[in-house]
């Protein structure tokens, strides 16, 4: 039997009929999403609004603190025709700002490091194991939160006045360390609870004491976390004002934030303005520099506990 591809005559082919088109239709082009847009231009001319209300004052103190005193009343934001560092070194030594600038840095330094051991033992514990009383510790730090400064002035200075530390560095380091535990207590219990506890057990497992865990296993993982904390409590505790005014009065125990009051009084009815704005900066610059340097950690310890 001979079989072939071609129909016998009469009879229809069963295919569908073919429509031919001229070319291949468009794809259908995806709607702009228009309110998005309108809110992204929004938002970013805000960002960008703020960004330059922040930075022009800074750059305006900076480019200040290098004119002379002439300058600075008749070309107020003109470019200084010179740099005058000579500025800087007679706030740096006349005005004593060497002085605050080194009780600043011992009593910020010892302060930040007592509140970072004591508050991540604290939030450690609060936060691995479980005791009676364990949610009532917690909220009385949360409490401590609160709490205003100013309530606590009268109390802190007849408290270090019995224990003979009123207007001494290392009152004032105990006073900040006090000041700066509820929050970093607060902080870092909730940072060590999105820790994984199985590394943890695992070093118990091999032997490691309680004591051999936290520090050697649990504390170098919450390093992002202590350095946004430390960032928060370092800016706190370089700017504060109000407690060495109140606890410290000895003239060569003032701070950076004393200091700067002094050299506007004082600088003030001399009329040497480039000076005053040369302490100014010198006291601006620290805190800067350490966000401008950890800013990517700060980032990462406000985020780790997002996302699991």
């Amino acid at each position: 039997m001979k079989t072939t591809d071609t129909p016998p005559a009469g009879v229809a082919e069963d295919r569908p009929p073919v429509t031919r088109t001229s070319g291949a239709q468009a794809p259908a082009k995806p709607k702009k999403d228009v309110s998005g847009s309108t809110l992204n231009v929004f938002s970013h001319g805000i960002l960008i609004l703020w960004a330059f209300m922040v930075v022009m004052p800074l750059l305006w103190a900076v480019m200040t603190s290098f004119k002379d005193d002439a300058s600075i009343f008749e070309s107020p934001f003109s470019l200084p025709d010179r740099l005058h560092f000579e500025n800087w070194s007679r706030a740096w030594s006349e005005a004593h700002m060497s002085d605050y600038f080194f009780n600043t840095v011992v009593v910020v330094g010892c302060s930040l490091a007592g509140t970072l051991l004591l508050g991540s033992m604290a939030a450690y514990v609060l936060a691995r194991f479980d005791f009676p009383g364990n949610r009532l510790i917690y909220f009385l730090f949360v409490g401590g939160m609160s709490f205003p400064i100013m309530l606590a002035l009268v109390p802190l200075f007849y408290v270090l006045k019995n224990m003979g530390m009123l207007e001494t560095l290392p009152g004032l380091i105990l006073v900040y360390i006090a000041y700066s535990l509820p929050f970093t207590v607060f902080f870092l219990t909730s940072f060590f609870r999105t820790l994984p506890s199985s590394v943890a057990e695992a070093a118990m497992i091999d032997g490691a004491s309680h004591t051999r865990t936290f520090f050697q296993v649990m504390l170098p993982m919450a390093k992002p976390g202590l350095i946004s904390v430390g960032i928060f409590n370092f800016l706190g505790q370089w700017n504060q004002y109000m407690l060495p005014t109140v606890l410290n009065n000895d003239p060569e125990n003032r701070v950076l934030s004393q200091g700067l009051v002094e050299l506007a009084t004082s600088q003030g009815y001399k009329g040497d303005w480039s000076g005053l704005f040369a302490g100014l900066v010198m006291a601006m610059l620290p805190v800067l520099a350490a966000y401008i340097v950890f800013q990517r950690q700060v980032v990462q310890g406000l985020t780790a506990g997002a996302v699991k």
